[in-house]
């Protein structure tokens, strides 16, 4: 019985020993995030939601958890009744959230990963992309991230998720890029970023980031039957963002390009060049841009200042980046037959039809 046994010792030492092929290590190696987490996380801040009713009402989350007590605490005679993340673009003190994170707060407070707090105003918020632009007075410069492309993310890419999840103040999380491009429903500029890195309520308005410590989206959603991270949650992209961040810190507000029409996708119509996608026009509002242009009902766009539009997503968001007041040159399909109508773009309304 001896014998075998050495003889087995003797195989399993060998084996351990023995070198990996070197695309066998590299699959072995995990990135190390702790020199991302550490460069980033002071420009990270958490966001305290306090308003002056009497009741508190503690955020569904928390309820039957150990931060309860803590949103039932009155500071200066104010009640905590959200709390979010947010992130630093700008050591002046401007702070990226969600519009829902701060809602019609009547005051916000931000806390620094030093323990810092300071009061901060809503510059501007817009409902459609769910962003919201915060303005805080330092004393000195605050630390601050940089915007990344989030046009170069590639499904299968590790990705850094930082937030307040539950209160629980400066936590990062790890994943990759689950998805792009994902619908879910919250409204006509959908195009998120889903990740499998952990996302919890708290986390709202907390950047993504990739490896090299830029912000390529901002945490916004989550997919969860039980409140909790099932290991889908969803980002605004970047790319979407930053245009919105700017024109807020500019304007206080975001205007968008409208035509007034109600659209729907149309595939693979037949034409004299063969068959073409393209977005068919259902109603024309009346007084709209589009029906003082001589839009009608039936026509299908397929194409706006030269560039194709194959989806009523693309054509609604690339109207809405529209500046109102310019001209836009519309191709489209008019009983079987290709034409082209110069449409100056409206403004588009608060609730527009």
């Amino acid at each position: 019985m001896p014998a075998p046994r050495r003889t087995l010792l003797a195989g399993l030492a060998l084996f351990t020993l023995a070198p990996l092929s070197p695309a066998l290590a590299q699959r072995s190696l995990l990135p190390d995030f702790a020199d991302l987490a550490e460069q980033v996380l002071p420009a990270v801040v958490n966001i305290a939601v306090l308003s002056e009713q009497t009741t508190t009402q503690i955020p569904p989350e928390l309820r039957g958890t150990p931060f309860e007590r803590y949103f039932r605490e009155k500071r200066s005679g104010q009640q905590v009744q959200g709390a979010g993340s947010g992130f630093i673009i700008d050591p002046a003190g401007y702070i990226v959230t969600n519009n829902h994170v701060v809602g019609n707060a009547v005051r916000v407070v931000i806390s620094m990963q030093n323990g810092q707090e300071l009061p901060a105003r809503v510059v501007g918020t817009d409902e459609l992309t769910d962003l919201a632009l915060l303005r805080v007075e330092p004393r000195a410069p605050l630390p601050s991230v940089p915007w990344g492309s989030s046009a170069h993310l590639r499904v299968g890419q590790w990705v850094m998720a930082a937030g307040n999840p539950f209160s629980l103040g400066g936590t990062v999380t790890t994943g990759i890029v689950s998805a792009r491009g994902r619908e879910i429903g919250a409204g006509p500029f959908d195009d998120f970023i889903q990740t499998d890195a952990a996302i919890n309520p708290g986390n709202s308005g907390g950047p993504l980031f990739n490896t090299a410590g830029e912000v390529i989206g901002i945490n916004t959603a989550i997919y969860s039957p039980s409140g909790a991270s099932v290991g889908i949650g969803f980002a605004t992209p970047s790319d979407l963002a930053r245009g919105v961040i700017e024109q807020l810190r500019r304007e206080g507000r975001v205007e968008r390009g409208w035509l007034g029409v109600a659209v729907e996708d149309v595939g693979d119509e037949a034409t004299a060049g063969g068959r073409l996608r393209g977005v068919q026009i259902r109603s024309v509002e009346p007084n709209s841009p589009a029906a003082r242009a001589g839009l009608r009902p039936r026509d299908i766009v397929t194409a706006l200042n030269g560039e194709k539009v194959e989806t009523s997503r693309a054509l609604i968001r690339n109207v809405a980046g529209t500046p109102p007041g310019q001209t836009v040159r519309v191709s489209l399909l008019r009983d079987g037959r290709p034409r082209e109508m110069a449409v100056q773009v409206g403004r588009r309304p608060t609730t527009p039809g």
